[in-house]
Formats: C-alpha cells, sequence, structure tokens
C-alpha cells in the first residue's frame, strides 16, 4: 500500500493521570454524549409544553439503568472479548457497550418513571429519539480515544492512524485503516436530522418518531424492523383508546391493514429473493445489472426488508386490535 497523502491521527493514550486518579476519556466521552441527549431532548419537551424536572429525573434513572443495561448486553453477546480478568465484566473504560441494551433497559426505566409522572410516553419518546442519535454519534468518538472500531487498512487522506499494538495481526505492517467510527457518526448525526426533517413534514403519532428512530437505526442490526413495527403499531393501539373507535376507524381500517400488511410482506420478498432469482444468494445482488455497488445494494436490500417488515408487524398488530375489539363489542 502506498503512503498516504494524509490521515486523521489517533491520540497517543486514552487516559489522562492526576496524580492517583486516572480519567479515561472513553468516559468524558460518554458524559458528553449524555449531556447532548438530555438538553436536547429537554428543549424538544418543554416546546411542548413540558418541564425540566420530568426530563432530569428521567434521565438520573434512565441513563443509570441504561448503562448497566448497554454492559450487560456486552457481557452476554461478546464474553470473548471481555480482559481476562476477575475484573473484566467491569471495565467499562475499556470499551464494550451494547447499544440496544443501554436503550431497552434505559427506555423501560424511562418510561416507568413517566407514566408515574403522568406524562405522555409516547410524547416524551418522540423527544428523545434525535437526541440518542446526537449521543450515539458523539459516543462513537470514544472508540477513537481507544484505537477501536476501524475497518480495513487504506490509504485515502482520511485514513484513521492506528498504532502497531492496537493493528489486527494480519495487518500489522499497515498503518492506516478506515475510521469506522467516524462513518458511524457522521451516519447518527445525518439520521438525527433527517427525523427532524421527517417530523416537519409529516404528521406522525405519538410514538412515531421513536419507531422510525429503532427503524432507522435498527436496520445495522437483526431485529431493527420488528421493534420499529411494534412500536408504530402500539402508537396506533394508543391513538385508538385516545379517540375512541369510531373515529380511529375513520383513519385506520381492517382492509387498510390488509393492504398494508401484504405490501410489507410483498416488500420483503421481492427483496429479499431478487439475488436469488438472478442466480445468486439471498441479498447479493452482484449478479443484477444495478446502478450501485453489490456492497451498497446489499445496504439498501437490508433497509427495504426491515421497512418491509415493520410495516407487516405494524399493521398486523393493528388489525388483531381490531378484531379483538370487534369480539369484545359482541353482546
Amino acid at each position: 500500500m502506498s503512503a498516504a497523502l494524509a490521515s486523521i491521527p489517533s491520540p497517543d493514550s486514552s487516559t489522562i493521570e492526576l496524580g492517583p486518579i486516572s480519567i479515561h476519556f472513553y468516559g468524558l466521552t460518554l458524559l458528553v454524549a449524555i449531556a447532548a441527549a438530555v438538553v436536547i431532548t429537554g428543549i424538544r419537551w418543554t416546546r411542548r409544553g413540558g418541564d425540566w424536572d420530568l426530563i432530569f429525573r428521567v434521565a438520573v434513572w434512565g441513563v443509570a439503568f441504561g448503562i448497566v443495561g448497554a454492559r450487560l448486553y456486552h457481557v452476554v453477546t461478546s464474553w470473548d472479548e471481555l480482559p481476562d480478568e476477575w475484573w473484566g465484566p467491569f471495565a467499562i473504560w475499556k470499551g464494550g457497550l451494547g447499544v440496544w441494551g443501554g436503550i431497552g433497559l434505559g427506555a423501560i426505566v424511562g418510561a416507568i418513571v413517566a407514566h408515574r409522572s403522568g406524562a405522555s410516553v409516547a410524547k416524551l419518546a418522540d423527544c428523545v429519539a434525535p437526541g440518542l442519535l446526537v449521543a450515539q454519534g458523539i459516543g462513537r468518538f470514544g472508540n477513537w480515544w481507544n484505537q477501536e472500531l476501524f475497518g480495513k487498512p487504506t490509504d485515502l487522506p482520511w485514513g484513521l492512524e492506528i498504532g502497531i499494538d492496537n493493528r489486527p495481526l494480519q495487518y500489522v505492517d499497515q498503518a492506516t485503516f478506515h475510521p469506522t467510527f467516524l462513518y458511524e457518526a457522521l451516519w447518527c448525526f445525518g439520521a438525527a436530522l433527517l427525523l427532524l426533517l421527517i417530523e416537519r413534514l409529516f404528521r406522525l403519532r405519538p410514538g412515531g418518531l421513536f419507531a422510525l428512530y429503532v427503524l432507522v437505526y435498527g436496520h445495522y442490526g437483526p431485529g431493527g424492523g420488528f421493534q420499529a413495527g411494534v412500536m408504530l403499531g402500539a402508537a396506533y393501539i394508543l391513538l385508538a383508546l385516545a379517540l375512541g373507535r369510531e373515529a380511529f376507524e375513520r383513519r385506520v381500517n381492517e382492509p387498510v391493514c390488509l393492504a398494508l400488511a401484504a405490501a410489507g410482506v410483498l416488500l420483503y420478498v421481492v427483496t429479499g429473493v431478487a439475488g436469488i432469482a438472478g442466480g445468486s444468494t439471498f441479498l447479493d445482488y452482484s449478479v443484477l445489472p444495478l446502478p450501485v455497488s453489490p456492497v451498497k445494494a446489499r445496504y439498501f436490500g437490508i433497509l427495504f426488508i426491515e421497512t418491509g417488515v415493520a410495516i407487516a408487524v405494524a399493521a398486523t398488530i393493528v388489525l388483531l386490535f381490531c378484531r379483538l375489539a370487534d369480539t369484545d363489542a359482541r353482546p
């Protein structure tokens, strides 16, 4: 590989010593990320008539349990990556927080606090969504301090310098790598702007923006579409309970749900088997004459599949609700 014309330097140290105390920049980065999420959520919530007191209470409990959930998720799913010491499961300063574990447990506890305060959990979740993406983007810079979350070697001008002790064995002779942490950080910031744009252009139901957040971010891993579908379906059920069944069915009814469920399944099937129909494998579009690279085609393929799953799941949940409501209404 030729020498890079320019590169992104990595820090020589991830800690600062203040006497006997070691301060880890990874932890400081997480604190900045949390503060950003709280500020963004608080501004959005107060503009809707809420108060800062609830935001601070939700933040205290939600963040505390979110960190626990994130670490537990990483310990369970990546046990082999932990330091081989008795304190390995607790070594957060070494990196290793599972996003969905943190969001899952933090959201549950935060929702309990909000519900007990009499606030709308769905509306508060919508206020949280953009802030979470900004926080996740900021948090990725913690990986920069630890010289982790980088890709394959590259000689691009924005290649990330990695110290020899942190390089994979097969690339020990390479100096610069793709800054994967930066790619994801920029993606998170862009996704936050996208959610704000969607919120401005469309009238979403309470909980709908948070569901879109789960779909947009969750399509990176399995299950994002299903989770988003559950939240979208729940948002419409809350709407039905708030407006009454007659007003609800003027907007959403069984034929609409059936059509949406069928459309979601069709989108999933067509996207998934397109590669197979061309003689390749599931989600492999290299054999198709597409105007984008196979890697980018797979990226969009996963996004379309998760979207199809979300639509189908949401429509099915609402349809089941309508059917159960019919059963309860019969004498």
